[in-house]
């Protein structure tokens, strides 16, 4: 649970309707933690899907920024890398194992773009099962044929994608200036 100063922080940044967002996503880790890991895959996927989605340009003045959880609830809004991280810490705050989830870069067919998504590993080596906030429903990667896998990271490393999203692993960690300044910011408490 998070501070009463933290609290106080985003209530005088981003206002009170700010602070309400971030306690209910507290609320929504509290109630989710006893729930098995399809159970919690489901409640956060859903939770954040319900957020609009901001072009960085928009909404940071950027032109790609990695909003860290408590922002991207505060500002009430993100694009696809924010949804993405949001699912991520909140599915790791559950216990769910690092090395069971990886941000994916994706080209989304459709919107003829990169695109972020979060890929669940049920088994090692198993087909990813996709978190987007594109499509809400948690499909097989197998079966999310509007997204070309490019590469996936998580904190243990970077893999050139293959078929459904499993790839050969390239770097041990990920050396990723946007993932350093999110994580450094995260420390701080914001």
């Amino acid at each position: 649970m998070f501070s009463e100063l933290l609290y106080q922080r985003i209530d005088k940044v981003y206002g009170s309707e700010a602070k309400e967002r971030v306690a209910s996503w507290q609320r929504v880790l509290n109630s989710a933690k006893q729930l098995d890991e399809d159970e919690k895959l489901y409640e956060i996927n859903r939770f954040f899907n319900e957020l609009p989605f901001v072009d960085d340009s928009q909404h940071w003045n950027k032109s790609d920024y990695w909003a860290t959880p408590v922002e991207f609830l505060a500002s009430n809004g993100g694009d696809c890398e924010d949804f993405t991280i949001a699912k991520y810490f909140s599915l790791r705050a559950l216990g769910v194992p690092e090395e069971k989830m990886r941000f994916m870069y994706v080209n989304a067919v459709r919107l003829g773009q990169a695109h972020m998504v979060l890929a669940y590993f049920p088994k090692p080596n198993a087909v990813p099962i996709v978190l987007d906030n594109i499509n809400p429903r948690i499909l097989p990667a197998s079966q999310r044929r509007d997204l070309v896998p490019i590469y996936s990271f998580n904190g243990d490393g970077l893999w050139l994608a293959k078929a459904q999203g499993r790839g050969k692993q390239i770097k041990n960690s990920p050396n990723h200036s946007l993932w350093e300044d999110l994580t450094t910011r995260m420390e701080t408490g914001f």
